[in-house]
């Protein structure tokens, strides 16, 4: 099961899935080189030489492709634990890039996700259906993850959902405030949708408003032709993910570096 959902995975996530609808997508080999919207730079890949030489050439012409965009203040090398990659690692902390704390990849079968959960009363959960829902959200995350830059978030998720991007954002309300929320996102010409963004305020946590976030969006999923559910996880969240029928599949560990 865990080989099946991991192949699943490589062959339909990695590369030019990941980096679909942002504005500059460029090609270096076998890297993806994006830039999102603002000034945040992204490479990812499908797989890479078997040479360690041919590595380092190619993080050097990476990093010099965003050293030449100079509103590009910050770039993600998203590595994988199960590649075969020599001397990957190494290469990228000798070129400044610094290794944030690795994450599970995580993966299960939408159908598996989806239960009966009964909510504490006064607690609806729902699609966000306003800006005001979408602001109101990222704040809520913005206090539980300590995020300064929530609002510059926010702005973002409001224009893409002004350009009509498929991705939904759930949340759970409780008297009028966000006590809950977790995004889906439909990867087009996949099977799968990805679940992100998942936060809970401290004091309604363990009480299943977050797996019934996660079954509402699985149904969702479903109804649109997605049989798999993916999940990039903290240590923190994925027993969560895992009660709700998702799988470790491997790791993964962003490389940044910043100008």
């Amino acid at each position: 099961m865990h080989e099946e959902l991991l192949q699943a995975y490589d062959d339909q996530l990695r590369g030019a899935a990941e980096v679909q609808g942002e504005a500059e997508v460029d090609r270096l080999g076998p890297l993806w080189l994006a830039q999102f919207r603002g000034d945040r730079g992204f490479i990812t890949y499908r797989t890479l030489p078997a040479d360690a030489r041919e590595i380092a050439e190619l993080a050097d012409a990476a990093l010099e492709h965003f050293r030449e965009r100079t509103t590009v203040t910050a770039v993600e090398w998203k590595t994988r634990g199960h590649d075969a990659a020599p001397g990957l690692e190494g290469t990228l902390r000798e070129r400044g890039f610094i290794a944030e704390e690795p994450e599970s990849i995580m993966i299960g079968r939408a159908e598996g996700l989806i239960a009966e959960v009964e909510l504490p009363e006064g607690v609806e959960v729902r699609r966000a259906s306003s800006d005001d829902d979408i602001r109101a959200s990222y704040e809520m995350q913005g206090l539980v993850f300590d995020d300064p830059d929530w609002r510059a978030r926010a702005d973002d998720a409001v224009r893409r959902r002004e350009a009509g991007e498929q991705q939904e954002l759930w949340i759970a309300v409780a008297d009028g405030a966000v006590v809950s929320t977790g995004r889906l996102e439909p990867v087009d010409g996949t099977d799968f949708a990805g679940i992100w963004g998942g936060a809970t305020l401290p004091e309604w946590r363990g009480r299943g408003i977050y797996r019934a976030l996660t079954s509402r969006r699985a149904k969702v999923a479903l109804a649109l032709g997605k049989t798999l559910i993916n999940s990039d996880s903290t240590e923190f969240s994925r027993p969560i993910l895992e009660r709700s029928g998702l799988v470790r599949v491997s790791t993964t560990t962003p490389y940044v570096w910043t100008r």
